[in-house]
C-alpha cells in the first residue's frame, strides 16, 4: 500500500504567440499583483487551476516558460462576444517577474490608456 494520495495532477500547458503590441495590450493584466495574461482557449478551467505557459512575444522567437494560476474564466458565449479563455496570474518567481518586466517594457506608454482589452 502506498502513502501517496493518488496521482498528482500536472498543470496543463498553454502556448500563446502574441504577434502585435495591440494584441499584447489587449491580453495583459497589469492589475494583478504579479501581472498576468489572457489566454484564449476552448478548454475548461476553474479559478485556482495551475497552468504552465509558453509565451512568445512579438518578433522574439523565444518561448518564455512561466507558471501561473487561473485568476478568472471567460466562458463560451460570454456576454458582449468576449473571447473564450482564461486569465492567468503569473507566479511570484523569477520567470513570472521577468516576463512581467518584459511585457511592461514593450507596453511602456500604453498601460493606463482607455483602449478596450479582453480583461476589463
Amino acid at each position: 500500500m502506498s502513502d501517496r494520495a493518488g496521482p498528482v495532477a500536472r498543470p496543463s500547458v498553454l502556448s500563446l504567440n502574441i504577434s502585435s503590441k495591440s494584441a499584447l495590450y489587449a491580453a495583459y493584466m497589469p492589475f494583478l499583483k504579479n501581472g498576468g495574461i489572457f489566454v484564449p482557449t476552448p478548454r475548461a478551467y476553474k479559478i485556482g487551476d495551475e497552468v504552465f505557459m509558453l509565451l512568445q512575444l512579438l518578433e522574439d522567437p523565444t518561448k518564455h516558460p512561466v507558471a501561473g494560476t487561473v485568476a478568472w474564466v471567460t466562458p463560451q458565449g460570454a456576454q458582449g462576444n468576449k473571447t473564450q479563455g482564461v486569465g492567468v496570474h503569473f507566479s511570484d518567481d523569477e520567470a513570472g517577474k521577468g516576463l512581467r518586466h518584459r511585457i511592461e517594457q514593450i507596453l511602456a506608454g500604453h498601460l493606463g490608456s482607455n483602449r478596450p482589452t479582453h480583461t476589463l
